[in-house]
């Protein structure tokens, strides 16, 4: 019998069952936290990828690979509210904002790959370029072709066909073709400030669909440094954020998430090996 895709949590503590019937929506159960990382490792470790052939291989290919590792060995973060219960998902899927150049005329689109928590940084490197190399290619695609169906229909009509998808979704009876290309149907949305130089954004989340992260980088900043001989020491950092959806983990639960996340950065060659999995609660 084939794995489902999603399935109930049902044994969490009776506050976390009560909280999603309280707080009905995800803007407004959002939570900000801001927090930078020494990126020396993670430059060397690019440099080396590239050598070993990965050309293309970028700051976002890592950060994709150290959140899908951080999903492993942290389940609760691939959970997601629906119908007011908790959910958790199978695999990771990963939704990000392309162009198909760097100007402000190019036209922009998402997409979004599916990787199982087990996902390697070749993995990703893989699956990522694969997708952006078809879409700059031919632009348009699954995303650009349905919400371009959507946007030909009166106003009116257009408001309603939302509405009745999420009437459907919150019973779980979204058509799978639609949730697929759907963007606002993931485990976590990334973006990259760093392409653009300037600082991480506060990104809110979407009350439509099933996101409850949404992850910005920053361009590297320098800093100088004493260091413990008294030495001055030029070090390079990236600022990140994250907006949360606090209903699917406590505070305690995240707290933890963001440690180990900063500690996979530390030692990103951790990425080259498959992982053991930890599976999420029953």
């Amino acid at each position: 019998m084939k794995e489902k895709e999603f399935r109930r949590v049902k044994t969490i503590s009776p506050m976390s069952a009560v909280i999603p019937f309280i707080m009905v929506n995800r803007t407004g159960s959002q939570n900000f936290i801001s927090d930078s990382v020494d990126i020396e490792k993670v430059e060397k470790y690019i440099k080396e990828k590239q050598a070993q052939g990965m050309q293309n291989i970028s700051m976002m290919h890592v950060m994709i690979a150290a959140y899908i590792r951080l999903v492993s060995q942290r389940p609760a973060l691939n959970r997601f509210i629906r119908g007011q219960r908790v959910w958790t998902r199978k695999n990771v899927e990963v939704s990000l904002t392309i162009k198909k150049e760097m100007s402000l005329d190019s036209p922009d689109t998402v997409v979004k790959i599916t990787l199982p928590p087990s996902a390697t940084l070749e993995d990703v490197y893989t699956a990522l370029n694969n997708e952006i190399v078809s879409y700059r290619a031919n632009p348009g695609g699954d995303f650009d072709d349905t919400a371009r169906a959507f946007t030909r229909l009166p106003g009116l009509i257009f408001k309603f066909a939302v509405a009745s998808l999420r009437f459907l979704d919150y019973f779980g009876l979204m058509p799978k073709a639609i949730a697929k290309v759907s963007p606002f149907h993931c485990s976590y949305f990334i973006t990259s400030m760093g392409s653009l130089g300037i600082p991480p954004i506060y990104h809110h989340l979407y009350d439509f669909g099933s996101c409850p992260v949404f992850f910005s980088f920053g361009a590297k900043r320098r800093a100088y440094e004493i260091d413990n001989t008294g030495l001055v020491r030029r070090r390079q950092y990236m600022d990140f954020t994250f907006v949360l959806d606090e209903r699917i983990c406590d505070g305690y639960y995240y707290a933890s998430a963001l440690k180990l996340l900063k500690n996979i950065l530390k030692n990103p060659w951790q990425l080259d090996e498959v992982p053991t999995v930890i599976p999420d609660i029953p």
